[in-house]
């Protein structure tokens, strides 16, 4: 139990990846729900001061390296990207929208790339960050009824 408990700590650590794939690998192997929810919150949320605080300059530092500067690009404009786009719809409502953006579970959202955003946009660190927590945890919501749904339905085809 606690090796695939680690599993859903580490996958709810992976960018891209996060919660959004650590609450159905633990849904889809029956753990239970509140102890995976919570391993699954504290996993996605662990690397968020670390990624506000040092990220940006990691990669401003690499973007000209020779074999990571594409990546590292890549990851700069897609902060970038985000945190313009949140900027230009959210206005005033800026944190409101970072909370959307991570807990709304779509592709290339997330609190990875949320947090980079925000840092990007020299946002507040604490409230950033608690933004970010009111994200994933309605990222968790959206992602356990989504997979009760998909994982009920293989069961009730069975």
């Amino acid at each position: 139990m606690f090796k695939k408990y680690l599993i859903v700590f580490l996958i709810s650590m992976v960018p891209l990846i996060e919660l959004r794939g650590a609450i159905p690998y633990a849904v889809g192997f029956e753990l239970p729900l509140v102890p995976s929810y919570i391993i699954a919150v504290i996993g996605n949320m662990l690397p968020v001061p670390f990624i506000f605080l040092f990220a940006r300059r990691i990669l401003e530092w690499g973007k000209d390296k020779k074999f990571i500067g594409g990546f590292f690009t890549w990851c700069l404009e897609k902060g970038e990207k985000g945190g313009r786009k949140l900027e230009s719809k959210a206005g005033r409502g800026l944190y409101w929208a970072l909370l959307l953006f991570v807990g709304i579970p779509l592709p290339g959202t997330g609190a990875w790339t949320g947090t980079l955003a925000a840092s990007m946009l020299n946002m507040d660190f604490k409230k950033s960050v608690l933004y970010v927590m009111a994200g994933v945890i309605l990222a968790g919501v959206i992602m356990l009824l989504a997979s009760f749904g998909v994982f009920g339905a293989i069961s009730f085809i069975r």
